[in-house]
């Protein structure tokens, strides 16, 4: 586990730098507006991860996005040559249905919506439509920045794109507001993988093991989950990349990450 002083200098790394992952930035804001925003912010929740259970994880997964619907988990892969979509078995990791992509395209975040399936690219400025129910092929939509992050609060899909920015789009995906997420009045950047839970959206922060919980109506973080040491260095190989992969059902959370072997369900601590 890091020492706590260690996640608070790397969090103050990745809330002062720009983004380097999305090709665009929001507006400054000014000086002022920050401040006060600094002054009303709620301070963060600091937690730890305590492993409940765990379970396989194809460790081939380069996962993208990972979500329950109807108590079934599925799972999103990326790279270009190797992206999937997979209706996935929880107890042994195995795919129990697979949608194989075209080379062209880096598989990104997914969630299902009513009876509909969505799925984001990373470059290819695409996005896909399938039937929720039989995985079957619906349509190709135009999406106008990278998909990074997709999760759903039961009306509108919810993105990221890399930056400090969420974004609240219609099943058409029309962007319908933009929210800017901050913690202790500065933006904290890297979004990537998001889950809905309990009103709250979690998001992991690209390159650590820091997932930020946010306010969806303010985007303050309220909350900081630290998931260091959470796959042991005896379970890594030379493939083994970044915690990656935000699940919830029943009330239960899991975690896993790109390349991962297992997958967890997690319980949170307060430090």
């Amino acid at each position: 586990m890091r020492k706590t002083a260690f996640i608070i200098m790397l969090l103050t790394l990745l809330v002062s730098c720009g983004n380097t992952g999305s090709k665009s930035k929001p507006a400054a804001e000014p000086s002022t507006k920050s401040a006060q925003a600094a002054a009303v912010a709620p301070k963060p929740v600091s937690y730890k991860v305590k492993v409940v259970r765990e379970y396989p994880h194809d460790e081939t997964s380069y996962t993208q996005g990972l979500f329950f619907s109807g108590g079934q988990m599925y799972e999103s892969t990326g790279l270009y040559g190797e992206s999937t979509f997979r209706k996935v078995s929880l107890e042994d990791g195995e795919a129990l249905k697979k949608l194989d992509f075209s080379r062209k395209y880096f598989v990104e975040g997914s969630v299902i919506l009513g009876d509909e399936l969505f799925i984001l690219t990373w470059e290819s400025k695409a996005a896909f439509v399938y039937d929720a129910a039989t995985l079957e092929y619906k349509s190709t939509w135009s999406y106008p920045r990278e998909g990074w992050g997709l999760t759903t609060d039961g009306v509108d899909l919810i993105a990221s794109d890399g930056s400090s920015r969420l974004f609240f789009m219609d099943t058409r995906f029309q962007v319908k507001k933009t929210l800017d997420v901050r913690m202790n009045g500065r933006k904290v950047n890297n979004l990537n993988e998001l889950e809905y839970i309990d009103g709250r959206i979690w998001a992991n922060v690209y390159l650590t093991d820091i997932i930020v919980i946010i306010n969806p109506g303010t985007g303050y973080v309220e909350g900081v989950v630290d998931c260091s040491g959470l796959l042991p260095q005896s379970l890594r190989t030379p493939d083994t990349d970044v915690l990656n992969g935000i699940a919830f059902n029943d009330g239960k959370i899991y975690l896993t990450g790109k390349h991962w072997k297992r997958l967890y369900e997690v319980d949170l601590i307060k430090k």
